[in-house]
């Protein structure tokens, strides 16, 4: 899914949010990268897990609470975390919210 031109998407176009759980596209992905848009109803609960790559969340919109480790971090939009590969991590979404996952080796 790799494309060597480039391309763009409208990221807010492409959001749905379901009535529950949680809908996701992958924008691109390779061997050694995955973007998806997920976007996930209110309380939608992600439990504990971990990823063999580094991961970025981007909170595009709504709100909710991301576990890192111990640590609780408040998702709102523009809010950008990092998780080295490994970590263990967690989230529950308080508002119909939208995240931008990147993982990468």
């Amino acid at each position: 899914m790799a494309d060597s031109q480039g391309f763009s998407r409208d990221l807010y176009e492409l959001m749905q949010f379901p009535s529950e759980g949680i809908f996701s596209t992958v924008l691109a992905k390779s061997d050694t990268y995955n973007y998806t848009l997920m976007c996930l109803a209110k309380g939608t609960d992600i439990d504990t897990h971990t990823s063999k790559k580094n991961g970025v969340v981007q909170v595009l919109s709504g709100k909710g609470i991301f576990k890192l480790f111990d640590r609780e971090i408040e998702m709102k939009p523009g809010m950008f975390i990092f998780m080295p590969a490994d970590a263990p991590h967690s989230l529950k979404a308080e508002d119909d919210t939208a995240i931008l996952l990147c993982l990468t080796v």
